[in-house]
């Protein structure tokens, strides 16, 4: 007996709506205010002075190792993963890393060229948020969450695995 269809929770980004902004990117320093996301140069250029009690986000770029982030991991509300292209999936393998070896609790968001087909496996690999590229479809990418009732391979989520057995 398999288990059920998962209840993967993926929030779908809306950037009209999201209550998180982007830092301005020309912006070496920026002054902190609540729910901003830096840019990886940036958190380390305010990291040390940032306000502790103002929640703070960083995009962090797929080539660069998310170890560098261990430190800062309870100061960061949320960490956003870069999709340069849709096939590049080395933001796949850093979820997994930030939520499984180093316990990142905040919120995990794909960025970048995101489309609605990776929303399973983004899940599975710990990601909680996703901002879809655009033309994508919010109504595919909820029904791509429901596609599979049961997976033989653990992950984030199942790392027993995701069958049960009777």
């Amino acid at each position: 007996m398999t288990s059920a269809a998962p209840t993967a929770t993926l929030h779908l980004v809306d950037p009209a709506h999201d209550p998180w902004q982007w830092a301005n990117a020309h912006d070496p320093q920026p002054a902190p205010r609540a729910g901003l996301i830096l840019h990886a140069s940036q958190w380390e250029a305010v990291r040390e002075r940032w306000p502790a009690e103002l929640p703070v986000g960083v995009l962090w770029p797929n080539d660069r190792s998310v170890q560098a982030l261990a430190d800062d991991l309870p100061r960061l509300d949320l960490i956003a993963l870069h999709f340069p292209r849709w096939t590049d999936g080395r933001a796949y393998s850093q979820a997994r890393l930030l939520r499984g070896r180093l316990g990142f609790s905040g919120q995990l968001r794909a960025v970048g060229d995101v489309i609605a087909d990776q929303v399973l496996q983004l899940w599975r690999c710990g990601f909680d948020a996703a901002e879809l590229r655009p033309g994508q479809s919010a109504e595919v990418a909820h029904q791509a969450l429901r596609w599979f009732a049961a997976h033989y391979q653990p992950d984030v989520r199942h790392p027993d695995g995701g069958l049960l057995h009777a």
